[in-house]
């Protein structure tokens, strides 16, 4: 992705047009529908997306304010990048969370 991100924004260089992408983490959506409802009918829900350091799981909501910041004057002097909104999981892999300390 970020090669694509990175040639697309050099083959545009005097266009005025920026090239950037959005990879996102685990969004419940309706392609992730089943996973989440598996997960809801386990009693599991509280363990989808534990894995990263926020430990959950991201909404749309969440990938759309990223895709408007990068659409608006705010970002215009951002060009040929890869915005990782995933909750953290691309900075560190895999996450563990940390033990509590014995006798807590």
């Amino acid at each position: 992705m970020t090669s694509l991100v990175q040639t697309a924004a050099n083959v545009l260089i005097g266009t005025g047009v920026r090239a950037n992408a959005i990879c996102p983490g685990l969004i419940e959506t309706g392609m992730t529908q089943p996973l989440f409802q598996a997960a809801r009918a386990r009693g599991s829900e509280s363990k989808i997306g534990q894995c990263n350091p926020l430990q959950r799981y991201g909404l749309p909501h969440e990938i759309a304010a990223a895709a408007l910041f990068l659409g608006s004057d705010e970002a215009s002097y951002v060009n040929g990048r890869v915005l990782a909104v995933d909750g953290g999981l691309s900075s560190t892999l895999p996450f563990v969370p940390p033990k509590p300390a014995r006798g807590s």
